[in-house]
């Protein structure tokens, strides 16, 4: 899911997500005590741990977990496993999470974490032993009803059912299984949700037919570019080609490709799996340089790698009227400004990505009840949240004269000063 577009020199995610807090925080006239306590978060914990390697060496690895607010509910939020992982980046991630947990209405605040490796490099019985060691170090600071990981950049349901069961394993025999939800987003097998694979791409195609509706428009014959065909990129794909939506350009950490006759999804994830999970020499595409992805033109961009993709130095060459953000802060806030002068409409990352979260609370809600639902009924119910939070959004839009991120914050913020007025801050 990286992308090797080169970027200029950038402020980092957390400086962006405080950015963006504060102009909503401005605009709405936030009550200055409740500013103080959402700018910050509540606990971070770093932890270094040594696993043993297949070959009897020993490596100690850095694995974080950043916990922002719970005042709505428990931490909930993704464990990824990237270079780029790092304190900083899980501060701005967790942030996030509390804005798009609190924005769709569910009961849960913002958490997250990971660990600083590159998966490729190690074998499956090594991550495991990662995983499982990392899960041991966590020890108490996650659980079902406190903090609930769930997978992120390149941890999958497997990576979860390991979490799930070195954390099981723990406990006394009497609670084991009631810390089946302690994480979402498992193999379905293992508790897991039917539809929570596809439930992220899902609803930024959700997002996306909320605003062409607003035009009067569909999906259909709409041109759009992908940025990033891991889990988000694949199924936003193939959920807007199956409505008749047509892909054009994709770019993934291997190469960019380009096909103006369009693109089967299913193909190249076919492609992909059989060619060590990349897309490079696809054969029926076009390859162009990385650096000139953003110049491809298309009606709609779903950026849906990393984050500060889009910056000062590359937003002059996007010529797409949408860009639905499928990743959590693709776009810098210098890019940002000058995209919104251009004339271009953001779906923003805790609106447009909104579905896996919405899946993840079925799942957790499903265990808590000893329940499985069908797919069919899984999609409808992440629907019908994400349509909902996406007509307040645009109301409040309206109301505030201000940008679609903007007005999602405000949503978002506004649920938790309610929140801490009628509850009060103890003691």
């Amino acid at each position: 899911m990286e992308t090797i577009v080169k970027k200029g020199k950038e402020r980092g995610m957390y400086e962006n997500v405080l950015e963006q807090f504060e102009k909503a925080a401005d605009l709405m006239d936030l009550d200055p005590g409740i500013r103080k306590i959402l700018v910050n978060t509540n606990n971070e914990i770093v932890v270094h741990f040594p696993v043993k390697m297949d070959d009897g060496s020993i490596e100690v690895f850095t694995g974080y977990r950043v916990q922002h607010n719970n005042a709505l509910g428990p931490y909930k939020g993704g464990l990824r496993y990237h270079p780029t992982v790092d304190i900083d980046a899980a501060r701005a991630l967790a942030i996030w999470m509390t804005w798009k947990t609190s924005l769709v209405g569910l009961p849960y605040g913002g958490g997250k974490g990971g660990i600083q490796l590159d998966p490729q490099k190690y074998s499956e019985s090594e991550l495991e032993r990662i995983t499982r060691r990392f899960t041991y170090a966590l020890g108490d600071n996650i659980g079902p009803d406190l903090d609930i990981p769930a997978p992120d950049v390149n941890t999958n349901p497997q990576i979860m059912a390991w979490i799930a069961d070195t954390f099981a394993g723990i406990k006394s025999p009497s609670v084991r299984q009631k810390n089946l939800h302690v994480v979402t987003g498992k193999p379905v097998g293992s508790g897991g949700l039917s539809g929570r694979d596809r439930a992220t791409g899902f609803g930024v195609v959700v997002s996306i037919e909320n605003w062409l509706k607003l035009k009067n428009e569909s999906v259909s014959g709409k041109t759009f570019t992908v940025q990033g065909f891991g889990n988000v990129g694949y199924w936003a794909s193939k959920f807007l080609v199956d409505k008749g939506a047509i892909l054009i350009g994709v770019q993934d950490a291997s190469t960019t490709i380009v096909s103006m006759d369009g693109m089967d999804p299913e193909e190249l994830l076919s492609y992909s799996q059989s060619n060590n999970r990349n897309l490079k020499n696809y054969p029926a595409a076009a390859t162009i340089l990385d650096e000139d992805f953003f110049s491809i033109e298309s009606d709609i961009m779903i950026p849906a790698a990393l984050g500060n993709q889009i910056t000062s130095i590359n937003h002059g060459m996007i010529k797409a009227k949408l860009i639905a953000e499928g990743a959590n802060g693709p776009i810098s806030t210098i890019a940002e400004k000058h995209l919104l002068e251009n004339g271009i409409t953001i779906i923003p990352d805790i609106l447009c990505n909104a579905g896996g979260v919405t899946g993840s609370y079925l799942e957790w809600l499903q265990n808590k009840r000893s329940e499985n639902w069908k797919m069919e009924e899984v999609l409808e119910r992440i629907e019908d949240k994400l349509s909902e939070a996406f007509r307040n959004v645009y109301k409040l839009a309206q109301a505030y004269d201000t940008d679609f991120r903007t007005a999602a914050y405000i949503a978002a913020i506004q649920r938790l000063e309610i929140t801490y007025k009628e509850r009060g801050v103890f003691p």
